[in-house]
């Protein structure tokens, strides 16, 4: 039965939708500030991993519409303790909007960690932003240790590389600093690629078009002769947008494009399919076609998303327009045409079904994840919040299951807690997990989650409670209306004859999360609970991920869970 359902739901989940079109986002789920680079006939994104790890994961595909999960750059512990901390960071820190290149062999990752110190009077030798780059010669990994670069102030950093054989750092100046030291928001200096250090003067290249109000995300090219600098503006909520300026020379001046924003949703209503459109690269195809990559947020839940800021794909098209007029003679002007891109150009906006790349590669959406921990290694879907606690989990302690060692952290500020989960990517959904767990004190707590961060999650769980053993459902929330009458909300029910395994399992359905679990292996499900899905785990501007957790509530133990399979399956909306 359960393998018959697996075939099914791996047959339906692998979608075709049509032979000529493709639907956005085409890597689904919590993947914003999407930087992309081609290498022959491959495509490669990086995206924002913030306090997760591994972080910056990496994409691969041969036809922009059909992506896999190659590897992380971060995905060694020493790659994230030190300059580079990911083991105490602070919600919605670490890293933040990469950029990927390729020059001479060598693939190159560039991107800011922000942290904040936890006892400002007490530094750990952290600083607050700290830009840095990290190599591979294959971008499956393995990664380099992090290259600090000294003396790159703010985020959003890009690499440009030149064809005089220069290499430029272009960078960010953090929001409310845009004026310090005489810099601009955007600024640039030439990079010692060898010995990673900033050398020669550097200088101020654009404040933005229409707002000067959060650019950010920088990336530079240079095509017919010309530079272009593409920026984000406006903030990463519904004002976000996408500009570009030109320039004849590396250091400016730039000029602005009378068509800016190129990319946005400013202008839609709130209820479009996606908003808050922007954070955009550039890619060119070996055919001189060239497509936009660029984050939004689908509107699922009346303006709100759980899956955050996901990324899409966008066609773009170059057409010249006047961008002055200059007087040739005393009595004659002629216009100065200049190439600029047009995203989306029949439309202006990130459509949900788009014309294939490549007519011969049509897009297969799998949102199905199935993990039976047959493997040595967990699968790369897999993420911790911040690097995790020595002997958190096992895939060898029973083989076939994966053992999640029960600690005394529970979800907190800045806290290591045993959880492991993986991207959320539709809406509607089904969830659950076979887990073996028989725990002895009352304390001792395991089972499925869905979280966001630290203090906005969803835990159904087995404890237990004198003789007895329950299934019990937690809903937290902090900062922000409840999504129900009291936050946290709990509600248990006594498990009748457990004898130590169970299958929990949570399913999404048009606003509503079901919270069911089997005693009988899955032949029959009883509901425990019915909550709102409202706005819960769509705070802030990471998406949710869905995983397992265990506790001992603060108490040392050696409990551990057995989890037999996970099985997640998103419910495709058209």
């Amino acid at each position: 039965m359960r393998l018959f359902l697996f075939i099914y739901w791996t047959t339906i989940s692998a979608l075709v939708f049509g032979q000529q079109t493709f639907i956005n986002p085409i890597i689904p789920g919590g993947y914003p500030d999407p930087s992309i680079c081609r290498v022959g006939d491959d495509f490669y994104i990086v995206n924002s991993s913030f306090e997760y790890f591994p972080g910056l994961p990496i994409h691969h595909s041969k036809d922009l519409v059909n992506w896999k999960l190659i590897g992380h750059g971060l995905h060694r512990e020493n790659q994230a303790s030190g300059a580079v901390n990911l083991i105490d960071v602070q919600q919605n820190g670490g890293i933040h909007a990469p950029t990927i290149r390729y020059n001479n062999g060598i693939f190159y990752i560039v991107t800011t960690n922000m942290y904040d110190q936890v006892d400002p009077a007490n530094p750990n030798g952290v600083n607050q932003n700290t830009n840095f780059i990290i190599t591979a010669s294959d971008p499956a990994g393995p990664w380099s240790e992090p290259h600090i670069i000294k003396g790159a102030p703010g985020i959003d950093p890009d690499l440009f590389f030149d064809d005089n054989g220069k290499v430029y750092f272009v960078g960010t100046h953090s929001p409310g600093d845009i004026t310090a030291n005489g810099i601009g928001a955007i600024w640039i200096q030439e990079l010692d690629i060898y010995n990673w250090k900033l050398i020669g003067n550097r200088y101020s290249l654009w404040e933005g078009a229409c707002d000067k109000n959060h650019t950010e995300g920088p990336h530079i090219y240079k095509r017919n002769g010309k530079y272009y600098l593409l920026v984000a503006e406006g903030g990463t909520g519904h004002h976000h947008a996408v500009m570009i300026a030109v320039s004849d020379h590396i250091f400016g001046p730039y000029e602005s494009s009378l068509r800016n924003p190129i990319l946005t949703s400013r202008h839609l209503s709130r209820y479009n399919w996606v908003h808050s459109t922007g954070h955009a690269d550039l890619v060119k195809l070996h055919d001189d076609r060239w497509y936009m990559v660029a984050l939004g947020k689908r509107n699922d839940r009346d303006g709100h998303s759980n899956m955050g800021r996901e990324t899409h794909l966008i066609p773009v098209i170059w057409e010249p327009q006047i961008m002055r007029w200059q007087q040739v003679n005393n009595d004659k002007w002629e216009p100065v045409w200049v190439d600029f891109p047009v995203a989306a150009p029949e439309t202006g906006k990130v459509e949900r079904n788009n014309p294939l790349p490549y007519k011969d590669k049509p897009q297969k959406y799998n949102t199905l994840f199935f993990d039976d921990f047959d493997d040595s290694v967990l699968k790369k879907d897999w993420s911790f919040r911040r690097v995790p606690n020595p002997n958190t989990y096992s895939l060898s302690a029973k083989g076939g299951c994966l053992r999640l060692y029960l600690k005394p952290q529970t979800f907190g500020l800045r806290e290591r807690y045993s959880a492991m989960g993986f991207t959320q990517k539709e809406s509607d959904f089904e969830f659950e997990a076979k887990m073996k767990f028989s725990p002895k004190k009352n304390n001792e707590e395991s089972g499925i989650t869905i979280y966001q961060k630290d203090f906005n999650f969803i835990h159904l769980t087995v404890q237990k409670q004198g003789k007895e053993h329950i299934i019990k459902l937690t809903v937290h929330e902090k900062d922000n209306k409840p999504a129900l009458s009291l936050s946290p909300f709990i509600k248990s029910k006594i498990l009748p004859k457990y004898n130590g395994q169970i299958i929990l399992k949570i399913t999404s359905r048009d606003g509503f999360y079901s919270y069911m679990y089997s005693n009988d292996n899955g032949d029959s499900f009883t509901t425990l609970w019915q909550t709102p899905d409202n706005i819960l785990l769509s705070l802030g501007y990471t998406g949710a991920q869905m995983g397992v957790y265990a506790t001992s509530n603060g108490k040392k133990t050696n409990a551990y869970a057995d989890f037999d399979w996970i099985r997640y399956k998103g419910i495709i909306k058209e």
